[in-house]
């Protein structure tokens, strides 16, 4: 049985089941699930609790069956915490995983809590991962930007707190997700730090702006799904933290330009009569990234997109030392410059006059 993160307490509050499987990349999320099930593990009786790491490929699978075999010394009950920080168990650890699976549905003494990274389709389809999905499984996400404020919002009112009615308060909460973007585990730290300076009830704009800290991370994924929706401010701070960050050139210029790419392959695809959820499956654009180009691809014409990735073609170079004319000769001015372009095309109602823009630029090449 598959919950989301928001079910879970509800979920909790009828009783547990014997399987649970937490798998996610936001370890703060991970970390809160995993002390929820605990604390009302401990409230149903589990008393005694141990933790296996999966540290490598020699990692002794056979101690984890020995726990659950055998009965505890200290309590009725007891819950095993198996944790695989790779996600990948070996051959040995997926059929043990199976036979773990089995046990915990068998036996009412042991609550199995299974802790694994985000993993990928190929793994979700695992006969092992099945096996565990007989369980109980969450996949712990991380928190959209677009979703960002309002769980801030929510950490405070936990802790008594509120930002300002109407706009202004809708500013402070933009600027707080500004600061905290992409590092849920800071952003957390810096709402805590908010209680210890301020008494509970509202809290101003100068108030949020002197206590809350910049601890923003980024990374090049979520560079690209902020290109592709046109949000040029959020592009431009991206950027400089992913220049600050020590980010390779390399790698944010492969992203900008396997989107155009990407956009090109659909867009060519779509005008020799191919449906476009078709051509997208083909080019592996899925999720929310395929909302982006279904909103994106209408305005742009073939001719734009061969424009955008003449651009692209430019800034290689630069990355590589060469000079081109109307081009900045650092490499991270250029990619900005590659960026904005994209972000400016990607803006449905300037798009006509940025269309003309980006001929122009490309023209200067």
């Amino acid at each position: 049985m598959q919950l989301n993160l928001t079910q879970l307490k509800a979920h909790l509050g009828k009783g547990l089941q014997r399987l649970y499987t937490l798998h996610g990349d936001e370890p703060l999320l991970v970390q809160e699930s995993a002390d929820l099930l605990r604390a009302t593990a401990r409230q149903q009786g589990f008393a005694e609790r141990q933790v296996f790491t999966v540290s490598g490929a020699h990692f002794d699978w056979s101690a984890v069956l020995a726990a659950c075999g055998s009965m505890s010394l200290f309590a009725d009950k007891q819950l095993i915490e198996l944790r695989l920080p790779t996600g990948k168990p070996g051959k040995d650890g997926a059929q043990v995983l199976q036979n773990l699976a089995q046990i915990a549905q068998a036996d009412e003494s042991i609550l199995l809590l299974v802790i694994l990274p985000k993993l990928d389709r190929a793994t979700l389809s695992s006969a092992w991962f099945g096996a565990l999905d007989s369980g109980v499984t969450i996949a712990v996400g991380g928190v959209e930007r677009a979703a960002l404020p309002q769980w801030i919002a929510q950490r405070l009112a936990v802790q008594g707190q509120r930002v300002e009615p109407g706009q202004e308060g809708q500013r402070c909460l933009q600027f707080f997700a500004d600061r905290v973007e992409g590092n849920l585990l800071a952003a957390h730290q810096e709402i805590q730090k908010l209680a210890l300076l301020y008494e509970p009830g509202e809290l101003s704009f100068d108030q949020v702006e002197r206590a809350v800290l910049n601890v923003a991370r980024y990374d090049v994924f979520k560079l690209s799904e902020a290109v592709l929706a046109g949000q040029i401010a959020r592009v431009q701070r991206m950027l400089a933290g992913l220049q600050a960050e020590g980010e390779a050139e390399v790698l944010v210029h492969y992203t900008l330009s396997e989107d155009i790419r990407a956009l090109k392959r659909v867009k060519d695809a779509v005008e020799q009569g191919k449906p476009m959820p078709m051509a997208l499956r083909e080019q592996r654009v899925w999720g929310g990234r395929e909302r982006l180009f279904e909103r994106v691809l209408p305005r742009m014409t073939p001719r734009h997109l061969r424009e955008l990735l003449a651009a692209a073609h430019v800034v290689d170079g630069v990355i590589k030392g060469l000079r081109a004319e109307g081009w900045p000769g650092q490499p991270w001015q250029a990619l900005h410059q590659l960026a904005m372009l994209i972000a400016q095309a990607c803006q449905g109602p300037q798009a006509p006059r940025q269309r003309r823009s980006v001929a122009s630029s490309a023209a200067a090449l």
